[in-house]
């Protein structure tokens, strides 16, 4: 009687994180640019939104589902879902099809209400930046920076302040230069074998 055997074949999964952190860096860096008062908001914005930073972000955490990797499935989803809900909350009050007048029930959103959201996604940011601390330095400062980030656009919603906003601008181009700067890493050091940007 013959006994088959099935030999265990290890499959090498890619590193899907620079993509995350690339769809990440490059929209905050051009986001940012805009609240540093370089441009007004356009579409070039909104259409980085949903696909580099929206959909590139959402096809990386599932990619870590994939590894095993919670963090990275949460991180990476749940931004890659931020970029989309904030799109959509720039555009919704300009599309004809819904009714954003006084007398509606359904209301564009306000300074308010904005605060709100990102002082949500700050907090967000600040617990998930405490997974980090078993990571590298360079993760650390990516989530550090996007905490202060969130919380800062949180403060300029509620005051109204202009050079809050252009603060904040420049903080978030540096948060997504060094997300920027850790993608690449990751991926020279990859394929180099070496270090060749420490993280």
């Amino acid at each position: 009687m013959c006994i088959s055997e099935v030999d265990e074949v290890t499959v090498k999964l890619a590193n899907p994180a620079p993509l995350g952190l690339l769809g990440f860096g490059m929209t905050t860096v051009l986001l940012n640019l805009h609240n540093a008062g370089f441009y007004p908001l356009n579409s070039m914005i909104l259409a980085m939104g949903l696909a580099y930073g929206g959909l590139a972000q959402v096809i990386a955490g599932v990619m870590e589902y994939r590894k095993g990797n919670t963090f990275g499935t949460v991180a990476f989803c749940s931004y890659g879902l931020f970029w989309w809900s904030l799109v959509l909350l720039l555009t919704l009050p300009r599309l004809e099809i819904f009714d954003f007048s006084v007398s509606s029930p359904l209301q564009a959103t306000n300074s308010a209400a904005m605060a709100a959201y990102f002082f949500m996604w700050g907090l967000f940011t600040l617990t998930m930046f405490f997974g980090t601390l078993r990571t590298n330095r360079a993760l650390q400062f990516v989530f550090l920076s996007l905490a202060v980030l969130f919380f800062l656009l949180t403060a300029k919603e509620l005051t109204a302040n202009t050079d809050l906003s252009a603060i904040a601008g420049y903080e978030g181009i540096i948060c997504g230069l060094s997300a920027f700067y850790l993608a690449v890493a990751e991926v020279l050091n990859e394929m180099y074998g070496k270090t060749l940007l420490p993280v």
